[in-house]
């Protein structure tokens, strides 16, 4: 996958204080990129930097082919941005400040009047088309930014932190524009503190901290990066110890233990195996407890198929097998020392 942007030793001081140190990124066409780092990580200067309006101290950065600071004009018709804190117009109707950025960008009439139709179709506004803006929720507010950020057509949206201040339905909303909006073929690069929103959206991620990129790359090679092995999560009804006695003489089982309780860490988008077709509500014989066994695990998927096989066949009777795994709250802390500029 080719990257739309590119940046090479990207430096940017502001004074005494270095707000990106020699950062080295690359977002693919087509992701949904969720840029990562507390607050004075570095986050929007790298956007106002890619988006023109800053320019970088020492480095270079590229959109799309494009030099960032030989050819700013050129990279404004590739990008849209959507600043954390945006600008609207109180005084104008819906349509006439998407009208107004229209014509700022030199979309001929006739296009421009069928691309705001088509705009407030897709951010579901074209029920507020001759409402004044100052009239507006803060998440109509902002699905109506957004969609001055397309007006123009570009390949690529920058969006900083745009879900702050949305309520949880608004939220959604966003989220679901944003899968839609990479269904159209847009690249999206999004920051944003609600590392859960973003884990269920991007694609690939970045995480910055005092400047320098810590981590990056698609979620499912970072997550496994820092979970170099597996941990099964195996719910047992019966048969604990004959499945313990099973388990822990395999090569390539690292190690068993016995959750205290049980376990519901595992996301809901981990790779699972299906379970023995037994109710969980089957009462176990008398004296044994159903027990929740991890399993910290180095075999493939392949792997995890024969094992449950063996499990099964040896009459442990399993009600849940599946394989946890980090989120990006983990990955977060994991990477990242709490520093701040």
């Amino acid at each position: 996958m080719t990257a739309i942007v590119e940046t090479r030793e990207l430096t940017r001081s502001y004074g005494t204080t270095l707000a990106l140190d020699h950062l080295n990124l690359e977002i693919p066409h087509g992701a949904i990129f969720g840029f990562i780092g507390p607050n004075g990580a570095g986050k929007t200067t790298t956007m106002r930097i890619l988006t023109t309006l800053l320019t970088p101290t020492s480095g270079e950065a590229w959109v799309a082919g494009r030099s960032v600071l030989r050819e700013p004009l050129e990279v404004r018709k590739v990008v849209g941005f959507m600043p954390d804190f945006f600008g609207v117009y109180d005084s104008m109707k819906v349509w006439e400040y998407l009208d107004f950025f229209g014509r700022a960008y030199g979309i001929a009439p006739n296009r421009r009047q069928s691309m705001i139709g088509e705009l407030l179709a897709l951010v579901d506004l074209s029920h507020k088309r001759e409402d004044f803006v100052m009239g507006l929720s803060r998440g109509m507010k902002q699905r109506l930014s957004l969609a001055r950020t397309m007006i123009h057509d570009p390949a690529l949206l920058i969006l900083d932190e745009p879900a702050s201040g949305l309520d949880p339905r608004a939220r959604i909303e966003l989220r679901e524009l944003l899968k839609e909006l990479r269904a159209l073929g847009k690249t999206v690069m999004i920051s944003s503190h609600i590392l859960t929103e973003l884990a269920e959206m991007c694609t690939h991620i970045a995480i910055i901290e005092r400047g320098k990129l810590l981590a990056a790359g698609d979620v499912q090679t970072i997550l496994r990066s820092l979970q170099p092995h597996r941990t099964l999560e195996v719910r047992v009804l019966r048969g604990v110890a004959q499945a313990e006695a099973l388990l822990r003489p395999r090569a390539d089982v690292l190690g068993v233990r016995r959750a205290s309780a049980p376990a519901t860490a595992a996301s809901e988008d981990t790779t699972a195996v299906p379970a023995a077709n037994v109710p969980e509500k089957d009462a176990a014989p008398a004296g044994e407890q159903p027990e929740t066994l991890l399993v910290d695990y180095s075999g493939d998927e392949d792997s995890m198929g024969e094992l449950l096989a063996a499990l099964v066949g040896s009459g442990v009777t399993i009600t849940r097998f599946a394989e946890q795994s980090n989120d990006l709250e983990d990955v977060f802390m994991q990477v990242t020392k709490g520093l701040v500029q």
